[in-house]
């Protein structure tokens, strides 16, 4: 439950950051159409300044999901390890309520 949460709030604050940044990155690059000369060329650096934290921020997110995906896999393989009969009984559960599913339509 906790890991949900977490996910859920790096998800959230990976959305913000990216809409914050897309925004600012938009007003800027609207600025700078309308501008020209050195301060265009500013308003374009910062435009893509701001586009390069956004792809820093959803790396190191990417980073951060892989390895929290990293974790589950190897909480799963422990487990299914340690209670085999269980995750085989959880597994064929799993089956019938798919099998059920599919072939109700």
């Amino acid at each position: 439950m906790a890991t949900r949460k977490n996910a859920r709030q790096v998800e959230n604050e990976l959305i913000d950051e990216v809409k914050k940044s897309l925004d600012e990155a938009e007003r800027l690059l609207r600025d700078a159409a309308e501008t020209t000369g050195d301060k265009a060329n500013e308003m374009r650096e910062a435009a893509l300044s701001s586009l390069r934290h956004t792809r820093e921020a959803l790396h190191d997110t990417q980073e951060a999901l892989v390895e929290r995906g990293r974790q589950a896999v190897k909480a799963t393989d422990h487990y299914v390890h340690d209670n085999p009969w269980q995750a085989i009984g959880i597994a064929g559960l799993v089956g019938l309520l798919f099998g059920m599913l599919v072939s109700r339509k």
